[in-house]
């Protein structure tokens, strides 16, 4: 980390202002060559840290754009390292100059997500938290925006050390009693440590059970429209987008393909697939777009089924209804403002599923609709008070097999094996949360989680 390195870190495009960030060991002797204040008499590097200052960025003689600097020395910084930070005009052209006179004078440019990097080796912040960084500018909606800034205070963090603390304890225990047998009595112990490494396993259970929320908050609910043709299943997309997405006709089979979209619902992310209407056909065309909606279905979260309530079930129906079981699915009852030809209760006892009455054409039942996903998938509503959601796939990985290395130390408890085997297995459990927290990590994990980063992060 020798190199002191410099990227843009706003987006590259026309706005009002854009920011050049450098950091490392020679920011200061950077900045000191290029900016120049408006009397030309201020000295960068002795001006307080954590001040701004007017001027403007030279390159040679010419003046390359007019600035603010932002001055901060390490280590009360994002990366722990001497930062400058150059607000200029947000111009593309503006801030590649910018930055170009930067690179000219002694920095190099950034690589993906190094800024960030560098925060995390400098013991700045761990490695769930530098992950929640990416999470906070890619949220979708306000609920996955809680849940990721509560990572990045370090709500993951707290959960995992604790657990951490309390395995270290016992391994600790153990060694040292092996070691000073005269000092140490191991006579009753297996039967305590049992009970410890059972509330430890019930706290990582505990953090588990909240991964397919957390995933379902970062990345949206994966969600598939299913219905027979003309139902109104692309109506619905349009409906819940707010804007006409999907092809609207009298003509049974318009869509043939899968059509996605996001859509948020009171802070809730839908990810909202269309798909074909499911039906027996001879068009080739068409039947594979049965049989990619067919397939959709067994990956979703969520189906929405879609039944026009003017027209009588019919065989179509009774396989989709097939499609649903096992599934978390919702009944929209849909086409209420014409007259009805199917029993709103014998939907909901062929389906198991509640059912939502809906008019696309009066917007009427998307808040009931809305209420019932809630209530499907987070209880009625999401808290962010006191409860840690596991959002990221490798956490989960990683709490999982934490979780097993334990179950394997009870076995060893149950077998009458000695203490040796349950310092292993309590060590491999121990390193596994390390994963998390970023200890415990090699160099090509770290380099692979920040390449997914922006540049200028």
């Amino acid at each position: 980390m020798d190199a002191t390195i410099a990227a843009i870190s706003t987006a590259m495009s026309a706005s009002g202002i854009g920011i050049v960030r450098i950091s490392g060991e020679n920011a200061m002797d950077v900045i000191a060559k290029i900016y120049r204040s408006k009397n030309g008499k201020k000295d960068i590097h002795t001006v307080v840290s954590h001040t701004i200052h007017y001027g403007f960025i030279y390159d040679g003689e010419e003046v390359v754009d007019e600035v603010l600097v932002m001055i901060m020395r390490g280590p009360h910084t994002y990366t722990g390292e001497d930062t400058v930070e150059i607000d200029c005009h947000g111009g593309v052209y503006a801030m590649k100059r910018v930055l170009e006179t930067v690179l000219k004078n002694g920095a190099v440019i950034a690589e993906p997500g190094e800024f960030t990097k560098r925060a995390f080796l400098n013991g700045r912040l761990d490695l769930s938290q530098a992950e929640a960084v990416m999470d906070v500018i890619q949220a979708k909606n306000s609920m996955a925006l809680k849940s990721s800034v509560e990572q990045l205070k370090g709500s993951v963090q707290r959960a995992v050390k604790e657990i951490r603390a309390r395995l270290l304890h016992q391994i600790a225990y153990i060694e040292t009693a092996l070691d000073d047998p005269e000092h140490f009595d191991l006579t009753d112990y297996p039967q305590e440590l049992q009970k410890i490494v059972e509330k430890e396993s019930e706290n990582i259970s505990e953090l588990l059970k909240t991964a397919d929320d957390g995933r379902m908050i970062q990345e949206g609910i994966k969600t598939v429209i299913l219905g027979k043709p003309n139902a109104g299943k692309s109506s619905l997309l349009n409906f819940l987008v707010g804007e006409d997405r999907a092809i609207v006709t009298e003509i049974a089979g318009t869509t043939r393909d899968i059509l996605e979209e996001y859509i948020s619902l009171n802070g809730i992310t839908l990810r909202v697939i269309d798909t074909a209407g499911i039906r027996e056909t001879e068009d080739v065309v068409e039947k594979i777009g049965v049989g990619k909606a067919k397939q959709m279905a067994e990956d979703a979260d969520l189906i929405l089924y879609v039944v026009d309530s003017s027209l009588p079930l019919d065989d179509n129906d009774r396989e989709i209804m097939e499609l649903l079981s096992g599934r978390k699915s919702i009944v929209i009852y849909n086409k209420t403002d014409l007259e009805a030809a199917v029993d709103i209760e014998e939907l909901k006892a062929k389906t198991g599923s509640p059912v939502i009455p809906v008019s696309v054409v009066e917007e009427t039942g998307i808040s009931q609709l809305e209420d019932e996903i809630k209530r499907m998938f987070f209880h009625g509503e999401l808290s962010f008070n006191d409860e840690v959601y596991i959002t990221n796939a490798r956490h989960k990985a990683a709490l999982e097999e934490s979780k097993e290395s334990l179950k394997l130390v009870m076995d060893s408890i149950a077998m009458g094996m000695s203490e040796d085997f349950f310092s292993i297995d309590l060590m491999n459990a121990y390193e596994s949360l390390g994963r998390i927290v970023g200890e415990s990590v090699g160099e090509d994990l770290v380099n692979e989680i920040f390449s997914k980063f922006c540049v200028g992060k």
